[in-house]
């Protein structure tokens, strides 16, 4: 009895590790989405009907802050790398003058190669990771380990109508609606592959602009005319009818897996790449959405679902972003290999919140911008659980207490900060420098106060290392004296004051006619 007791778990255990050798992961992308359109979310704003996404809800994940990058390119490059954006140099949109993903990264497709050749692995959809010349690169995805690539190879299309595609290689026109293309390049490169696991990249270029009408079938909004005048007057709604075309064609995959007996064998992961655009934004600050370091620009929708998913139906509130794809789905795969030796990645694997074993898996999520040439909103930003700190490139910082306010509609650097904000705030700061290897400019960990004169504010006051100024007038100069009355600097009042050559003591802070005593701590 013991010896078939004994058998029988043997025979079990080997199933159950053939079973899950045998998964395979898709990974849908929706390009330029934010989570207010979608009605699982909370705090969502005018929704689409997706009942095909939403059916991933009853197996899955759904993770409430999930972190990328304000552009498609860069949130790319992070899932394809495991790297944060600067250290593969793609700061914003892969364009002529910007950065492109080098041949030296260590991707992942090669990993899933690397540690199992037998796993199918294909991307179908957007490439934008390099530039479309010289004509080698349309082979830069088969050179990072794909044995198959389709789509196209550029960010926007100029059509969704007529288009090209590129395919190992190869360009070709195509005038095929481009979502509907997709998945049936999708479907069509799945049956090559017959029972062998797969890794499927399927990247929408929907419901990224042009806001083309879908073609009849693959949505609801029937009093749309498809005319640019209608277009101009109603992006939002082209916009919904373009996200439902998405979800009637993943339900097309779906079925098609299902008929291959290979529906329930397959884990899925849906996510955006960044933020709505101006045109498509549900807040009322349009500055602050797709391009920008603020929520709207980087908080995108995350589900995990499928098999691998213990304990499904749940939701997350784990702080989570997109580098830990890179590390979650050779798990999810079955694979257990190692990287490169020196090789630096950033990113943690999902699989405790998928098993259900842990709540999170980091204590600080971290998103950036940079672009060629700069731009004032280019910066970095780093959040907790309550907290978000945002540096910008110019020496500006910003602070927001995001569990109070998630709108980000006061920074609290221009109050006086309590105790609780100032640990805070000094916790994300140390994390940032430390993460980017930047210069100390984080202040002091006391209680950070303003001081005012009129509409100037000055603050932190007391500081030591950098002091903002606002409220002065387009133009005005700003002059630090010394108690003795000499002047130690002068500049344009906009700027942000860089105090590190000033010793501990007090100073005189003059913009026009007001004065005000600024003190300078030691560190």
């Amino acid at each position: 009895m013991k010896k078939l007791t004994l058998l029988l778990f043997i025979c079990l255990a080997q199933g159950a590790a053939a079973l899950f050798s045998q998964r395979s992961v898709v990974l849908i992308i929706a390009d330029d989405l934010s989570p207010d359109y979608l009605g699982f979310y909370p705090d969502h704003g005018d929704t689409v009907a997706v009942p095909n996404i939403r059916a991933l809800l009853k197996k899955g994940v759904l993770f409430h802050q999930f972190t990328a990058n304000p552009y498609c390119s860069a949130t790319r490059s992070t899932l394809f790398t495991g790297r944060y954006a600067f250290r593969t140099g793609i700061g914003a949109v892969v364009a002529a003058g910007s950065g492109q993903m080098d041949s030296s990264e260590f991707t992942l497709p090669q990993r899933i190669r690397n540690a199992k050749p037998g796993i199918g692995r294909a991307q179908i959809g957007k490439w934008h990771l390099n530039n479309p010349m010289p004509q080698s690169n349309l082979k830069m995805p088969n050179f990072f380990g794909y044995e198959h690539y389709e789509g196209p190879f550029i960010g926007q299309l100029n059509s969704y109508t007529n288009w090209t595609k590129n395919t190992n290689g190869v360009n070709s026109t195509v005038t095929t609606y481009a979502t509907t293309e997709q998945v049936n390049n999708a479907i069509s490169w799945l049956r090559t592959q017959g029972k062998k696991p797969v890794f499927l990249w399927l990247a929408f270029n929907a419901p990224h602009s042009p806001y083309h009408l879908p073609p009849a079938g693959l949505h609801s909004y029937t009093t749309l005319s498809g005319t640019a005048q209608d277009i101009k007057a109603r992006p939002k709604s082209y916009f919904k009818a373009m996200i439902q075309a998405m979800d009637h064609e993943i339900g097309r995959l779906m079925d098609t897996l299902r008929s291959m007996n290979r529906l329930d064998s397959t884990d899925f992961i849906f996510i955006g790449d960044n933020g709505n655009t101006k045109q498509t934004a549900q807040t009322a600050d349009t500055s602050r959405v797709k391009g920008s370091i603020y929520e709207y620009g980087i908080h995108v929708p995350l589900i995990i679902s499928g098999p691998s998913v213990r304990q499904p139906g749940r939701t997350s509130d784990a702080l989570v972003q997109s580098v830990d794809l890179f590390e979650t789905i050779p798990g999810l795969l079955g694979l257990n290999d190692k990287l490169p030796a020196g090789l630096t990645t950033d990113g943690r694997s999902l699989w405790p919140i998928i098993s259900a074993a842990k709540d999170s898996i980091r204590p600080w999520a971290f998103s950036e911008l940079f672009q060629v040439p700069a731009y004032s909103g280019d910066g970095k930003c780093i959040k907790d659980q309550s907290y978000k700190l945002l540096r910008f490139d110019n020496g500006k910082e910003e602070f927001y207490h995001l569990a109070k306010d998630p709108g980000e509609g006061k920074n609290l650097l221009a109050t006086p900060l309590d105790v609780t904000a100032a640990k805070h705030y000094q916790y994300l700061c140390s994390e940032l420098e430390s993460l980017t290897g930047g210069a100390t400019t984080c202040q002091s960990t006391g209680v950070q106060h303003t001081s005012s004169q009129g509409s100037l504010l000055v603050y932190p006051n007391p500081a030591n290392r950098v002091l903002f100024v606002t409220g002065s007038a387009p133009g005005e100069l700003l002059h630090i004296y010394d108690l003795n009355g000499r002047a130690l600097l002068h500049q344009p009042a906009e700027m942000p004051v860089d105090l590190r050559a000033c010793s501990p003591g007090i100073y005189l802070l003059q913009v026009g006619d007001k004065m005000l005593r600024i003190q300078v701590a030691a560190d």
